[in-house]
């Protein structure tokens, strides 16, 4: 026998009990969320010491920037996949723990915005390294870090296209953008340790081709270039530890979802929430 329960309007199996369930499986600690500001300004903060100190190397050590196949467009690359690939990525990554009552869609676009913006940079920044090696007449995609590179940058487009057909556009039923949630998650912070993983290659291989000879002293170069490093390291895990923490989660709303389903039901008629 199917019980149902009434809740003014509301049954057992009706969409919006099935959120209030939600709900009430998700501890809110209001002491809890007090802290998040201040996780979210530390991730802040070590992000953009990271573009900053990547920027004072290239610039102060190597010579700053230009873009005519010189050394000096090389440099242009550390700093736009920093910017980008690690930077962007994470605070895209953020978005939903930053705004957590806001209209869900606009998250989603900003969300998708960033990835965009950090697609875009690291597209210089890749442009940049091929064409210098191509006028130094230097080989392509030899190294370790050129391979974990490579790959990260691919498996970022498609974790970026399939996020816009699946879950900005209204096209994916229910069931599939349930199935696909938990992959996207997981690949998104993956992707984030593997750009960082593969930063600290880079860094290391610039290392040895410029002072390989002076490392060992603690060169001040080498001393700077491992605190980015660091830095790094500790920016990702900033925002693995924000993502990942369930009392950070955003709230689900049940007026958004009906919404949602609305939506749906003027393109492909009436469907069943799983």
């Amino acid at each position: 026998m199917n019980k149902e329960k009434d809740l003014g309007n509301v049954t057992e199996t009706s969409p919006l009990c099935k959120w209030q369930q939600v709900m009430e499986r998700i501890p809110l600690s209001m002491g809890s969320l007090r802290t998040l500001p201040w996780y979210v300004g530390a991730s802040q903060v070590l992000g953009m010491a990271c573009v900053v100190i990547t920027g004072v190397w290239m610039g102060h050590y190597h010579g700053g920037y230009a873009w005519d196949g010189s050394a000096q467009e090389f440099n242009v690359h550390p700093l736009c996949m920093v910017l980008g690939l690690v930077f962007l990525y994470g605070d895209a990554v953020l978005v939903y723990r930053v705004f957590r009552n806001e209209s869900k869609r606009s998250v989603k676009i900003l969300h998708a915005l960033l990835h965009m913006m950090a697609l875009i940079i690291s597209i210089v920044g890749l442009v940049a390294v091929f064409d210098f090696h191509a006028t130094a007449k230097i080989s392509n995609m030899y190294s370790l870090h050129s391979w974990c590179g490579m790959l990260t940058f691919v498996l970022f487009i498609l974790q970026w296209l399939l996020g816009l057909g699946l879950f900005l556009f209204p096209w994916a039923s229910a069931q599939l953008r349930s199935w696909y949630l938990p992959l996207h998650v997981f690949f998104g912070l993956l992707l984030l340790a593997m750009s960082i993983g593969t930063c600290l290659l880079g860094i290391t291989e610039k290392l040895l081709f410029s002072i390989m000879l002076t490392y060992s002293d603690f060169a001040a170069e080498g001393v700077l270039a491992n605190t980015l490093g660091l830095l790094l390291v500790c920016f990702g895990v900033m925002v693995g530890y924000v993502a990942t923490r369930e009392d950070f989660r955003r709230p689900p709303n049940p007026e958004e979802e009906a919404l949602s389903v609305h939506f749906k039901t003027l393109f492909y008629g009436d469907f069943t929430l799983s």
